[in-house]
């Protein structure tokens, strides 16, 4: 059973060999691209499988890969990227940031940001987006006030974390709902519950460090209306409505208010959206090539064997919800990526959480909540990458002051071992 179950987990290993090892050694996580891991590993797996005709892996593979779950989660994709990039090109990133620090507190400087990147973060649902609005500004800030320039981005990184965990049109949220089977609204209550402490304790932190620190004074003028797309996914969203209804209204709104304001027509409108659409193509190929490779892996007993050796020891919810914070942690540092993790892992997780009887909103806010832990504090992440080359930084720079990421992390593993909040646990 040991050898079969370590020969039915090799096209996971074949993808980690390639993916984290070439990289490691080509000191460039960019050389080896994760479709090219995945498509060579899918290859493989299907090569491998014994028993069957061609034809049958064939079948297998693309039975995984075609899932109700993963098709919804498909269709969110192409939604999202819509939505996102046609409130983009009508300037809605601009207007958020420019609201937001017009709001900020003159004196409160480094809280004020961090506040500002986690509301553009939970308003656009995406972290690098965020870190590519605000970091050049926190640059700029550092330099006029000769604060830290590691200090002033990493607060930027880690405000943009709070999004990426908890909006409700991030890639994390989608991919954690959808694979464990609840709904975004239920699952950012549960996750709020969580992230919540941490937040506070890190904004005191920023208020402690920040005195005397100021405010930019010449701020561009707001343009209130463009932010209205945003902040009515976010209520909506709030209230518990669908999720393809929250996001076709996003759309219909950025189209009217940005054909109103002059920021695009019809045509434009339509060529943004299709951006955005085109923009997911990689996410949606590496999704479903994903839940092939994986079915092929639990066809092979593979699933099986990862759940009985995670779970050995494990005769609790407490143990079943460490298993899970263990496996897309350890997904996340060898993928750098933490929607790639939770699509990885998300089927297992999921037969864990039922198996120990753990709440499937419980289970998805630690998938995210640990893959943004991992993301947030790997120095070759995409977001880390973005961040220091906007700020001129090199990554390790940045990497002590990521208080907020770490932060989450302690008040996950908290959430786990006090069981809170106790309705979900």
């Amino acid at each position: 059973m040991h050898k079969k179950g370590l020969f039915a987990l090799s096209p996971l290993m074949v993808f980690i060999a390639l993916y984290l090892v070439t990289s490691i050694v080509a000191r460039d996580f960019s050389k080896v691209p994760v479709t090219v891991a995945f498509m060579v590993s899918s290859i493989y797996a299907v090569a491998v499988t014994g028993g069957q005709p061609l034809r049958a892996r064939i079948e297998g593979y693309s039975r995984g890969a075609s899932t109700g779950n993963l098709l919804l989660m498909l269709w969110i994709f192409v939604m999202a990227g819509a939505f996102a990039q046609s409130a983009k090109e009508m300037g809605s990133i601009d207007a958020t940031v420019n609201l937001t620090l017009s709001v900020l507190p003159g004196n409160m400087l480094l809280p004020g940001l961090f506040l500002a990147a986690c509301f553009i973060s939970l308003s656009i649902g995406t972290s690098v987006g965020t870190i590519v609005a605000l970091v050049p500004i926190a640059a700029g800030l550092a330099h006029t006030t000769g604060s830290s320039a590691p200090m002033m981005t990493a607060v930027v990184v880690g405000g943009a974390f709070f999004g990426d965990n908890l909006s409700f049109i991030s890639d994390t949220t989608i991919a954690a709902t959808t694979t464990q089977g609840c709904r975004q609204s239920d699952k950012f209550r549960v996750n709020l519950f969580i992230v919540a402490p941490a937040a506070l304790v890190i904004l005191a932190v920023y208020f402690f460090l920040g005195r005397g620190m100021h405010a930019p004074a010449a701020i561009p003028q707001v343009e209130f209306v463009k932010v209205i797309p945003y902040l009515a996914v976010l209520v909506m969203a709030v209230f518990g409505i669908n999720v393809m209804a929250v996001l076709t209204a996003g759309i219909a709104l950025t189209g009217v208010i940005g054909m109103a304001t002059g920021s695009y027509g019809v045509f434009g409108w339509a060529e943004a959206m299709s951006t955005g659409i085109k923009g997911m193509g990689e996410l949606i190929i590496i999704t479903m090539m994903a839940g092939g490779l994986l079915e092929i892996v639990r066809m092979n007993g593979g699933t099986d064997y990862i759940i009985s050796q995670l779970t050995k020891h494990v005769g609790s919810k407490r143990g079943a919800e460490f298993s899970i914070a263990a496996l897309v942690s350890l997904t996340n540092v060898c993928t750098a990526n933490n929607t790639v993790a939770i699509i990885t892992v998300g089927g297992i997780a999921r037969q864990i959480g039922d198996r120990f009887g753990v709440d499937n909103r419980k289970s998805a806010s630690i998938l995210d909540t640990f893959s943004c832990l991992v993301q947030g504090i790997i120095p070759y992440g995409a977001q880390m990458l973005m961040a220091a080359g906007l700020a001129e930084l090199n990554p390790l720079e940045i990497l002590p002051w990521l208080y907020y990421p770490l932060a989450i992390g302690v008040s996950a593993i908290l959430s786990i071992i006090f069981r809170f909040p106790k309705r979900y646990s």
